[in-house]
């Protein structure tokens, strides 16, 4: 049976999702992770909180918030550089309450998350330094193992 995650949402049920793609990552991996969301007061919402919106016309996207102004939002995805924006507080359908890793829920109150994801913020200006470091690395490593 389908079921329509907006719907649900306004219901007020807590839903669990597995989110695709790698915008998210390394938060969410697909097929690995998944997420659990309720439906947010968007009063509430805040910088570093995980949030599911609606694009204009588009798809569902569950981003980061980078930014708040007023009744307006900017996005990013975890593996992103670029900030979507601004994303209407009507567009917002979901805020992130846990994830599911490896069988194991973790609070988005957990302590560790919220310096993580705090710190992940932060580091939003190089990130793209840090993914090319990283895959550097990689490469370096393959090419001694070879």
């Amino acid at each position: 049976m389908k079921y329509d995650i907006e719907q649900l949402l306004e219901a007020g049920e807590v839903i669990q999702i597995y989110p695709e793609g790698y915008s998210m990552y390394p938060m969410f991996v697909p097929g690995r992770d998944a997420a659990v969301i309720k439906k947010a007061d968007v009063k509430k919402i805040r910088r570093a909180d995980v949030v599911l919106y609606r694009r204009k016309g588009s798809i569902l996207v569950l981003h980061r918030v980078v930014k708040r102004k007023g009744g307006q939002f900017y996005m990013a995805g975890d593996n992103q550089t670029e900030v979507e924006g601004p994303v209407e507080e009507d567009q917002i359908r979901g805020i992130l309450t846990a994830f599911v890793r490896n069988g194991r829920r973790i609070s988005v109150k957990n302590p560790v998350y919220v310096i993580w994801s705090g710190l992940w913020l932060m580091f939003l200006p190089v990130r793209g330094i840090f993914w090319s470091f990283t895959a550097w690395v990689r490469r370096l490593r393959k090419n001694n193992s070879e």
